[in-house]
């Protein structure tokens, strides 16, 4: 079990960094691949949005070997973000929304034109931005 979720974290890492724009040379970098890897619209996007199923991970808390997996890889997220020069408090915000809609996105909740629409709102807001309603 410790090494099926060391794989997946490593597996949702890899995505979130085919989604870093490195042309983009402003605060907000990896938060930005961070909403790009869970509310696209690809396959890519489905397997990534398996990574916040909630009671797939909930359960595996349960297993002691796995929870400081899990708490080192919080901590390794927390520490990337952070390097991106975004308020933590932002942060927060935009990551929780991007996995909520990613599990909205899960359960078939959300088509893809909300899902497109609220991506591009986290996406404002992860350059500093400020929260417009679309028209």
């Amino acid at each position: 079990m410790v090494a099926l979720v060391e794989d997946t974290n490593e597996r949702f890492r890899e995505t979130v960094r085919s989604h870093l724009d490195l042309s983009e040379n402003y605060p907000g970098k990896m938060l930005r691949a961070y909403v790009r890897a869970l509310c696209a619209g690809s396959a890519e996007a489905a397997s990534a949005r398996d990574f916040t199923s909630a009671p797939i991970w909930g359960g595996l808390y349960t297993i002691p070997a796995v929870v400081p997996v899990m708490e080192e890889n919080a901590a390794w997220w927390d520490e990337q973000l952070a390097l991106d020069g975004i308020s933590p408090e932002r942060i927060m915000i935009v990551r929780r929304a991007a996995e909520g809609i990613a599990m909205a996105a899960l359960y078939g909740e959300q088509d893809g034109g909300r899902i497109s629409t609220a991506r591009d709102l986290l996406l404002e807001l992860a350059t500093e931005g400020t929260f417009r309603t679309p028209l």
